[in-house]
Formats: C-alpha cells, structure tokens, sequence
C-alpha cells in the first residue's frame, strides 16, 4: 500500500482541482511498494513550468529549462516536473533538448529502470507501463526499453544499476548486465563527483563486495578504480593469507560496520600492497611499508574522486595506522596512538583492525587485540589528557614566553603534550610553564 504524505497530496490535488494531471513518481514509489520509507517525493504533471508557477503561492525555478519547479509548503520543498521526452544526448549525460508532452507514459518511457517508472495517485492509482511492479515482485533491474540506448544517453545509469543490486539485493537482467559491459566505456564521461556519490551508495549497503565484483566484471572497475582492479589475482604468498589482496580488501570492508569513512578506508587500507611485495628465502611474502603507500595511495585516488578533505584526513590516518601492533606496548605508547589517531578516529581504528584480522586465514588470534581494546578504553575513561586541548597551557600562554605567533608555538605544545603522556602529573600551568621556559 502505497501512503502519499499529507503536503505531497496537496499539491497533487491542487494541479488535478486546476485541471492538470499529476502524480507522485520515481523512486518515492518503489521504496513504498517494498515498504521502505522514501527519502525524497517526487510529482509528476502534465501542467507546464509557468503553470505550476501560478497555482502555488511559493515557488523557485529551480529547473526552469528542464521542467523543474520546487514548490515550497512552509519550508519544506518539493520538486514538481512537467511531463518530457528528451532529445538526443550529445555527452551521454545531457539532452541536447527536453520537450514537454502531455502524456505521462511518454514520460516514463525516458526513465532507467522499470521499477522507477511507476507513478501513484490516490485518485488515478499505480500507473505501471513497463511492468515495474512484477520487476520488484521478482527483484529484478531491468531498464525501461533498450539498454543500450538508456545507457547510451546517461552512462551514469550503469553504475545506479550496481547501486541498485546493492541496496535492494536484486539481480540485473541478463539483457540490461550485457549491456553495461558492452557500454562500460562511456563511464569515461561522467564526472568524477558523480561516479563518488555512487561508489559510497555501494560502499554503505549491506555487502559492498558485491557491488565491487559486478563493477570487475562488467570491467567498470578500470576505469573508475583501477588501482584496485591491480589487486586482483595478486598472490600473497603468505600463511595468515588465504585470499588474493582484492579479495582480502573486500572482505575487510564487508566486515566492518556501515560508516562511509571506515569501509572507504577498509578499501584503501591494502590498495598499495602490489607495489610494496618482496619474496624471502623461504618463499614467503612482505609487503614493508604498504600502510604508508597506501596511505598516499588512498590521498591521491580520493583526490581524484573529489572528496572532502576532513574525510581524506581520516582515511590516510585509519589507511596508515591500520597496520599498527599494540598488544605488547606500554601504557604510554597507547596514550601516543590515541593522540596521533585522535579520539574520534580510535574506535574505527578498532573496527578496522578487527575486520583486517576476520579476513586473514582462519589461524588469526583475537586476543591480543581484545586487550588493546580493554586498554584503550580503560585510558579514555580515565579523562587523562590525550591530546593539546587537554593540557593545562594555551598558545597564549606560550606567546607570553616571548614566542612570536606561528609554527613554534605547535611545536612547543606537541612537545609538552609527549611529556604529559608519558607523565599526567606534569598537567599543571605552572610545571609546564617551566617545561617551555627550558625548551626555550
């Protein structure tokens, strides 16, 4: 059963009082016929942009030239859209031009999939042209029409087409699978922000390892991440490995918990590992220094992929401390580690370790790294200082020292937060106001 929001019912009913046709449609539908709650409502209508203008008291031209109109009901926005087909695509992104129809199945025979061109309305009912409902009944992606052509005129389609599989746990249709391969090349024109917001749907459903493979096998994967697609089929040669290091990434990332920052670095964490391989004498792999590779590795692919820098901080800290031991290390060390991978980090730093160790050969022991948990939350818990907000002395209290503004003024503090880690009872103004006078 199909429940339209009271606000998006009004609208729906104002357009049809005006004599224009309308309807909920898209997305908003689908996840109500599998009883989900929809994020977005999105209206369809035969009424032309200017005509929706002038049935609503608050309106913004948001998409004027494509049909768009957001219509605001105390301060909450909805998107109304005229009826279109569009022109040819010039960049398999784009129409080169959108023309308003009058009949709303020509409408929806523009849209991806057949599970996302169905529109409701309480007065007109589901309207199901190209057979949506007994997709979703069958938990089938297939595209609305010819493949190639829907792909051919916004290649971002394929990649929402794995998206789709992820979040829904569906399978494509052979005709709509063969497809993306034979198109996977266009995937070249769209925009690397695009191709990101797509990447974290994946990387947030249930198993992304199966979004990862079907990108592999539909070679999506090269264009898009090739340095994962380097990973594939890399042996390990190593006993506490019994997977290749693609492999090994996706299911690390599989374990760890739905938090976009963790399983981006659970994807990053061995991404260098194939550049950083050496063989003993005895046969055995290493790969020295891959968490920094990687880490640099991760900076550069996340970069590319226009991330934010707060998220790319994170990941490089998680991505080259992933690799770090504490089962034997001094109270003081772990007080270090906290500060250098910072409290809001820690306990993904946890997470991740603990998928890392999941996804080694099933030899792993998880003791050691229970106690380092017992242990670092043991010292959080104590609110002993752990970082240079915590200390007892400001910026400005080393500036009274004599010390210019600037650079220095980190080092100083940095160098007396090393001494109250090692110690808490020098956390006082006066013992590290003498602490910095000597540095001095």
């Amino acid at each position: 059963m199909i429940i339209i929001p009271e606000k998006v019912n009004y609208i729906i009913n104002k357009l049809e009082n005006s004599g224009f046709e309308a309807f909920a449609v898209g997305g908003c539908i689908r996840d109500s016929l599998l009883f989900k709650t929809p994020q977005d409502w999105d209206i369809t209508t035969k009424a032309k942009p200017k005509e929706v203008m002038n049935i609503f008291h608050k309106t913004v031209p948001t998409g004027l030239q494509h049909g768009t109109i957001t219509v605001v009901l105390e301060e909450e926005s909805f998107e109304v859209t005229t009826y279109r087909t569009e022109g040819d695509y010039i960049d398999n992104r784009h129409p080169s031009e959108v023309n308003f129809v009058s009949s709303l199945e020509e409408d929806l025979s523009r849209r991806d999939f057949t599970i996302n061109a169905m529109a409701y309305s309480e007065n007109r009912g589901l309207k199901d042209p190209f057979k949506g409902l007994e997709d979703l009944k069958n938990h089938t992606i297939r595209c609305v029409g010819e493949p190639n052509k829907r792909f051919q005129e916004d290649a971002l389609r394929m990649l929402r087409a794995i998206r789709f599989k992820c979040q829904l746990n569906f399978e494509i249709e052979q005709g709509t699978l063969v497809s993306i391969k034979l198109n996977h090349r266009l995937i070249k024109n769209i925009s690397f922000e695009r191709i990101r917001d797509e990447l974290c749907k994946i990387l947030l459903s249930e198993t992304p390892s199966q979004g990862f493979i079907l990108l592999k096998d539909t070679n999506i994967l090269e264009i898009v991440l090739p340095e994962l697609k380097r990973c594939l089929g890399f042996n390990q040669y190593n006993p506490h490995h019994d997977k290749d290091v693609f492999h090994h990434i996706l299911e690390v990332v599989d374990y760890c918990p739905k938090d976009l920052i963790l399983r981006l670095s659970a994807l990053l964490h061995d991404i260098s590992k194939p550049q950083c391989f050496s063989l003993d004498e005895k046969g055995i792999g290493h790969f020295y220094g891959h968490n920094v590779g990687s880490a640099e590795k991760a900076e550069e692919i996340l970069k590319r992929l226009k991330f934010d820098n707060n998220t790319i901080d994170r990941v490089k800290i998680l991505v080259k401390e992933h690799s770090m031991e504490l089962n034997e290390a001094k109270t003081s060390t772990i007080k270090k580690f906290i500060s250098r991978v910072g409290m809001e980090n820690i306990d993904r730093w946890l997470e991740l370790k603990k998928a890392d160790l999941k996804a080694h050969s099933h030899t792993m022991d998880y003791t050691g790294l229970l106690n380092v948990e017992e242990r670092i939350k043991n010292i959080i818990g104590s609110k002993e200082p752990l970082s240079i907000k915590d200390l007892n002395i400001s910026g400005k209290d080393i500036i009274s020292l004599g010390v210019n503004p600037g650079k220095e003024i980190g080092i100083i503090l940095n160098k007396l937060l090393e001494l109250v880690l090692e110690n808490p009872d020098l956390n006082s103004k006066d013992k590290l106001i003498d602490y910095a006078e000597r540095m001095l």
